[in-house]
């Protein structure tokens, strides 16, 4: 809208100086033409913006002027909380909105506190995705942050991992969450509230039934529950390992923080060379030999015996793979350790 286009070029002009008419055009998106004409209609209402000629010239504001019309719309609003997060406003189609929201506020402030203010954004930047990861698609993200404000329920086909794969469901979503680069909607499913992974939504669309969440939900104190669930539902097992220093030093790299933390807690020391024996939590059989095979040589499992005879069928299949097996440098086993 020409109105809010002729106050995001005053608030540029504020925060930023002397600029030429062809950097405000390509700043905000439109001609250097319309850029001129803008620049006209804010003199007419008594701004006092003059011109310098020259090659290093520019339009700037008389000298301690400074507007007070620093009001947010609804849009810009929303997006407080993701004004130094332009990956994820960009995801949830605010990018505009969010840089709006970032020139009024630098705007409101004072001359020392805005240049404090951009001097740390140019020194810290978010980058939320794990590494080895590509960015997940989510298409139906907006559309889902628009149901979430507007309260109102969606028509979801939904993609889970038991049969049937596929189901279908009216969602009323309470909020979004973003961890470590995935979006989820937490939302309710008639009288249950679950959590839905947006990457997994096949198709989406706003239904005309609208809906009130609780009063006595609060969106961080459900996300923190549901993450204790999840790990209580996720570890169904533990397991004995024993550990070379260098495995204790390459854990951290190939299991997740909890495995990591309860091998702490419970290391001991065993034979005289430095392995450490200690109690892990496991998913699966398999999900564990998985993880454990990363660390080669430098690991052995003591217990149970499932989980260790699946280690042994897999380097034995690693083995014929790549040789015979009595050719290959063989690691001492436990009791031979121990008889140290």
């Amino acid at each position: 809208m020409p109105a809010d286009r002729l106050l995001l070029t005053l608030l540029l002009l504020q925060t930023r100086g002397r600029m030429s008419a062809r950097r405000l055009a390509a700043e905000l998106g439109v001609s250097v033409r319309t850029a001129y004409r803008d620049l006209d209609r804010l003199r007419a209402t008594g701004v006092p913006v003059y011109a310098e000629q020259g090659r290093t010239g520019g339009y700037q504001l008389l000298d301690g002027y400074r507007t007070r019309l620093t009001g947010l719309s609804e849009g810009e609003a929303r997006v407080l909380f993701l004004a130094g997060l332009p990956a994820p406003a960009a995801d949830l189609g605010l990018a505009g909105e969010v840089a709006a929201t970032r020139l009024k506020l630098l705007a409101a402030l004072p001359a020392a506190l805005r240049d404090e203010a951009t001097r740390a954004d140019a020194v810290f930047h978010l980058d939320a995705p794990g590494w080895y990861r590509e960015a997940e698609e989510t298409p139906y993200l907006p559309l889902l942050m628009d149901a979430v404000f507007g309260r109102r329920a969606v028509d979801v086909r939904y993609r889970r991992w038991r049969e049937p794969q596929e189901v279908e469901r009216r969602l009323c979503p309470y909020g979004l969450v973003l961890k470590s680069g995935t979006w989820y909607v937490v939302a309710a499913a008639g009288r249950r509230t679950a959590t839905y992974r947006i990457s997994q939504v096949l198709d989406a669309a706003l239904s005309d039934e609208r809906f009130e969440r609780p009063e006595d939900f609060v969106l961080g104190d459900y996300w923190a529950s549901y993450l204790d669930d999840f790990a209580s539902r996720r570890y169904t097992g533990t397991a004995t390992i024993r550990l070379s220093p260098r495995g204790r030093e390459r854990l951290a790299a190939n299991v997740s923080p909890e495995v990591v933390r309860a091998f702490a807690a419970t290391a001991t020391p065993v034979g005289g060379d430095g392995w450490t024996e200690a109690v892990i939590p496991t998913e699966s059989t398999e999900h564990a030999r998985g993880e454990l095979l990363r660390l080669g040589v430098d690991v052995e499992v003591v217990a149970p015996e499932d989980l260790r005879r699946a280690m042994a069928d897999a380097v034995r299949a690693l083995a014929r793979t790549y040789g015979d097996a009595g050719d290959m440098v063989r690691p001492r086993s436990s009791l031979e350790r121990d008889s140290l």
